[in-house]
């Protein structure tokens, strides 16, 4: 789990779509770990009767492997909508990874609480159902996965979280919510995880797991008495209900702790605000927070998810103007910090960026994301105009934070 490369995989892979309302963008990088461990879900109308104006996203976090991650990203939602239809009586049908049953005659949607039960009872059920996969179940693999998500309807969101990977929402121009993560040292995990016979060290479920809560990590959930939501690692997720408020709702946004890692919740959003400001496009959005997560530090698999609502911030020409001169001021003094040095004393790129962050006259820079957010344009004309090139795009300066 801690395996590192010699330099990072900044390969990213994207979607993007649009229905019900909403668009979204994803966008995934392996970074510096040796293994993709990261899987998402995006689906836009459930195609179960009822429910085709409702939608689904999440963001697994796999570790020790990327099976559960994986498994998790293709099956969940119909665990949890087939629970959530048994839940409300409705009679049994075959539900398909897009929630997609062979009913004819839609019900009517199912009701909060039922919806609440389903989720939950949807986790129980596909973490029991993995645990009987030969590999899993023989300790071949070894693999588990943390799971955030959303399910919207048109009047609810129903935010999910299994472990630390985060979800929050933007109302109103601030983080109006925030997914509580589940680490051994808070106090309701680590009685659980005792009560189970382990003990939580440096920060860990026996020393070992860094998550309480996840899908998979049956090597953690064979407590002989204890039910499966009582063992060292519980696979409950907990499920958070709010009101949407169509007028103030502005965006969702689902990511891992590779993302977590190095943003708050604020500098996130903020970050993001500003981009949507200067882009529409999604999936650039996204791009630019990973870039910018591992230019700040990010040592892990980073993965978003961005749901974008009706009333979420648009393309500002006075943004768009004050991000051209931003980056052209940048370029200016990258250009001229290369001009005025000698052959034989050409500055490196982290030479650079020091130089950059101490720089008094600058415009300002996009909140939440600072001078890291601009590593690409300051990378580029460095790498015009010098004959040491930044060639994997991550530098050798991460340590600077800047």
């Amino acid at each position: 789990m801690g395996a590192f490369l010699d330099k990072p995989k900044t390969e990213k892979h994207n979607s993007h779509g649009e229905g019900n309302g909403l668009r979204y963008g994803v966008s995934s990088m392996q970074g510096w770990r040796v293994e993709m461990e990261d899987a998402h879900t995006a689906v836009l109308g459930l195609q179960t009767p009822g429910m085709t104006d409702w939608s689904f996203f999440a963001v697994y976090d796999g570790h020790a492997g990327s099976k559960v991650a994986n498994y998790c990203s293709k099956h969940l939602l119909e665990h949890i909508i087939t629970a959530s239809l048994g839940a409300g009586g409705t009679q049994d049908s075959h539900v398909g990874s897009d929630g997609s049953t062979g009913d004819s005659q839609a019900p009517p949607p199912p009701a909060v609480e039922i919806v609440k039960a389903g989720i939950r009872a949807g986790f129980l059920s596909i973490d029991e159902h993995m645990r009987n996969f030969s590999d899993l179940r023989n300790g071949l693999d070894r693999s588990g996965s943390t799971a955030v998500g959303i399910l919207l309807s048109p009047d609810h969101f129903f935010f999910i979280n299994c472990g630390d990977s985060r979800a929050v929402l933007y109302r109103n121009s601030q983080v109006c919510f925030s997914t509580l993560d589940h680490k051994p040292c808070n106090p309701r995990e680590r009685e659980r995880i005792q009560n189970a016979g382990g003990s939580v060290m440096i920060q860990r479920v026996n020393g070992s797991l860094a998550v309480s809560r996840a899908l998979g990590d049956y090597d953690y959930k064979c407590v002989d008495g204890k039910g499966p939501t009582e063992q060292l690692v519980s696979p409950e997720p907990e499920v958070f209900v709010m009101v949407r408020a169509p007028e103030q709702d502005q965006f969702i946004i689902l990511a891992c702790d590779g993302i977590w890692d190095v943003m708050s919740n604020e500098e996130l959003c903020e970050f993001v605000k500003s981009r949507l400001e200067v882009c529409d496009d999604l999936e650039k959005v996204c791009n630019e927070v990973v870039d910018t997560c591992l230019h700040k530090g990010s040592r892990d698999n980073m993965s978003i998810v961005l749901v974008c609502l009706p009333n979420a911030p648009k393309v500002s020409e006075e943004a768009v103007k004050k991000e051209a001169e931003l980056n052209k001021y940048l370029e200016t003094q990258v250009e001229e910090m290369l001009s005025l040095s000698g052959e034989e004393e050409i500055p490196d790129l982290g030479t650079v960026m020091r130089n950059l962050s101490t720089d008094s006259g600058m415009p300002p820079l996009p909140p939440g994301g600072g001078l890291a957010s601009k590593r690409s344009v300051i990378e580029a004309v460095y790498n015009r105009l010098s004959p040491y090139k930044e060639e994997d795009g991550s530098g050798a300066d991460l340590e600077c934070h800047w």
